[in-house]
């Protein structure tokens, strides 16, 4: 008997294959199509629209794309291709190849998941690998309080929970809901509440 195993791909063998229609990311090395409902789109794009504003009101060196993909690496070494829901990205790191497709190498200031079905992706896979790879900030929606209870207490509440990097390099958890003020490292004058990012 011959056991035929699929060939795991490279970061750069995704790039090359995958298409520039829909949303892709590679996952243990392989292609994974990331699809979302209307509702989870809203919320993701109302948060884009906030971020924009903020930059726009103060002059902030940042893009917001939703398109951007870049490298990522488990803690058994996989190249893995992220594309989070809303990135926020440094200018320069942005622009210094403007030719290049939207893949990037580098940490990005800001991402944000906006949690569905595959919600264990977010919480535990991403968590680890944007914290490895040195994202600043990193925020899960879970607007559908589809995480754990411990997570999200009991009864599960719909909740903003934001990531920040400590001086070892490793996450620390706030989370808002309801009426709670949501306060971004990266947006400090941001006056969002959890309920109108969660009900966008």
């Amino acid at each position: 008997m011959t056991t035929f195993t699929k060939q795991k791909l490279t970061f750069e063998q995704f790039l090359e294959q995958c298409s520039e229609e829909g949303f892709y990311e590679l996952v243990n090395g392989e292609i994974v199509e990331v699809r979302s409902t209307r509702n989870h789109d809203d919320v993701a794009d109302f948060i884009a629209d906030s971020f924009k504003d903020e930059i726009k009101r103060l002059n902030f060196n940042y893009v917001v794309k939703n398109t951007a993909v870049f490298k990522t690496r488990t803690a058994e070494g996989i190249e893995q291709g992220r594309k989070p829901d809303v990135s926020v990205i440094n200018k320069d790191i942005w622009r210094a190849n403007r030719n290049a497709y939207s893949a990037l190498e580098e940490p990005i200031q800001l991402a944000v998941e906006v949690t569905s079905t595959n919600w264990e992706d977010d919480y535990i896979d991403k968590l680890d690998e944007y914290q490895r790879l040195g994202i600043k900030e990193y925020w899960i929606v879970d607007y559908l309080a589809i995480g754990l209870r411990e997570y999200l207490g009991n009864p599960k509440v719909p909740t903003v929970f934001i990531f920040l990097l400590d001086a070892n390099g490793k996450y620390q958890r706030t989370q808002f809901r309801g009426a709670e003020i949501i306060v971004s490292a990266t947006f400090p004058e941001l006056t969002l509440t959890a309920e109108q990012v969660l009900t966008a």
